[in-house]
């Protein structure tokens, strides 16, 4: 009997990966699937921007609407590995990662409808207007919020990971791919912040203010009304003109019958990681756990210790506090501006200083530089106030500087939404991981440090409240 001799390992995996890299997709395609990520950061900045007064006109304790954001962290944490390993197992006729794309817009619209109607479905099924707390709307929107995080992180997952497929084992390519994605992450940023501020929208759908939903509701209706439009029209566009081809074990050169369970495959992913990929969670976790408590409350800085207003306090404190709040979202305008164009320089300034891995380096530095002169800026700006009492805006100087910080973390922050998700494919590549898989424990390092920034003010409230 003739025997058959079996390549080893490395050359099978040499041959795959020369195959992949054949298969290399154009980055017109590559640009198409990235632009999805426009639609998915519009409906980002409106939760950021729109969402947190919301859920206190709903009723919700200021206290308590931190809790609402674990749901984003707690999500990402179950849901992106669960959607990254079955995206790389799917045996779909339509692809491996474009039935979770399109389901996840899917879950999108609905939230939106959810969130959106909070208001008017819980007057129908009994709420008093009168009364400050609307306890079935708050039910309404907390189950659309759920699902919106659970969508959002559906959809974000396997496009990264679709975007590292089409990119083959070309690390130029897929640093590039995730740099698009950043582009296009700022583009929805913009979009989300610009429709957010504007105040006459719901002019635009006259239908949306109703008697259970005031002005600032309508216009929360009408910018995810746009949101939503967008997301599906970039989705639809981007689905219709890239192509996926059906996956199977045996074309891929798995073996079913040995196929590990998807929670025994994620341990075994987390203990057998090489050093490279152990170092980047690493620094990644570090790197959200300043940058997530900056993202949630920049613009409540901007009108507390800028500003020296406060949301419950005197009509001025109040009025103050309002001003700060319009400042910080001008800050987050001028911020998504800078990163959507360094996003597009991330490549040449890597070559620049000598690789992606030193340019990141680098841009930690300027992050921790940035986040320690917030601090230098609220005590310019707290010793420039005459009373606390009776606030004032900060001086010309003071608020520059303010403006200047959100606009230079625009830098680190590009870099923070490409260069390790392109170091997490690439590593990937070289494990035998799949890309899903990968990117969804490379997430699990993102949404810790997000735990940590949404327990630890409400932990500070309870203390301060009993004590």
């Amino acid at each position: 009997m003739a025997t058959v001799h079996k390549p080893p390992p490395s050359a099978a995996l040499h041959q795959e990966s020369a195959t992949a890299h054949v298969a290399a997709s154009p980055l017109r395609k590559i640009a198409a699937v990235a632009s999805i990520a426009a639609g998915i950061q519009f409906g980002w900045a409106l939760q950021l921007s729109l969402l947190t007064p919301y859920v206190q006109l709903l009723g919700i304790p200021h206290s308590l609407a931190s809790l609402i954001w674990l749901c984003g962290p707690v999500s990402g944490m179950i849901v992106q590995p669960i959607v990254g390993y079955h995206s790389d197992r799917c045996s779909s006729r339509f692809g491996r990662r474009r039935p979770f794309i399109a389901g996840g817009t899917a879950c999108v619209a609905v939230a939106v409808i959810l969130i959106g109607y909070a208001a008017d479905i819980g007057h129908h099924a009994g709420d008093d207007l009168a009364k400050k707390s609307k306890p079935r709307a708050i039910a309404v929107f907390v189950v659309g919020f759920w699902i919106l995080d659970v969508a959002n992180n559906m959809l974000q997952g396997p496009c990264r990971a679709l975007l590292a497929d089409l990119s083959g084992t070309s690390q130029r390519k897929t640093r590039v791919a995730n740099a698009f994605f950043s582009f296009f992450m700022a583009v929805g940023n913009v979009l989300g912040y610009a429709a957010g501020s504007y105040n006459h929208l719901y002019k635009v759908f006259p239908f949306t203010k109703t008697t259970a939903c005031d002005v600032y509701c309508a216009n929360l209706k009408a910018c995810f009304f746009i949101s939503i439009s967008l997301l599906l029209v970039l989705t639809v566009l981007a689905l219709w003109y890239v192509e996926e081809k059906q996956w199977s074990p045996e074309a891929d050169g798995d073996e079913p019958s040995v196929s590990e369970p998807m929670l025994c495959e994620l341990f075994s992913a987390i203990k057998t990681m090489k050093r490279p990929m152990c170092i980047l969670l690493l620094v990644t976790c570090l790197n959200w756990i300043g940058w997530f408590p900056f993202l949630l409350y920049d613009t409540d800085w901007m009108g507390r210790e800028v500003y020296g207003g406060s949301s419950d306090g005197n009509k001025e404190q109040v009025k103050m506090y309002g001003l700060g709040v319009r400042a910080g979202a001008l800050g987050l305008l001028l911020n998504s501006v800078v990163l959507g164009v360094m996003s597009l320089g991330v490549e040449p300034m890597g070559r620049w200083v000598g690789g992606v891995k030193r340019l990141w380096g680098m841009v930690n530095f300027l992050l921790a530089i940035c986040l320690a002169l917030t601090v230098l800026v609220s005590k310019l700006a707290e010793s420039g106030r005459v009373s606390s009492v009776h606030p004032t805006p900060p001086s010309n100087g003071v608020f520059a500087g303010a403006m200047i910080l959100f606009s230079v973390l625009g830098i680190p922050l590009a870099i923070t939404y490409s260069i390790p998700f392109a170091l997490a494919s690439i590593f990937s590549q070289t494990t035998g991981t799949g890309q899903g898989l990968s990117l969804g424990v490379l997430n699990l390092s993102i949404v810790v440090p997000q735990v940590m920034g949404v327990l630890f003010p409400f932990f500070v409230v309870v203390h301060i409240s009993l004590s």
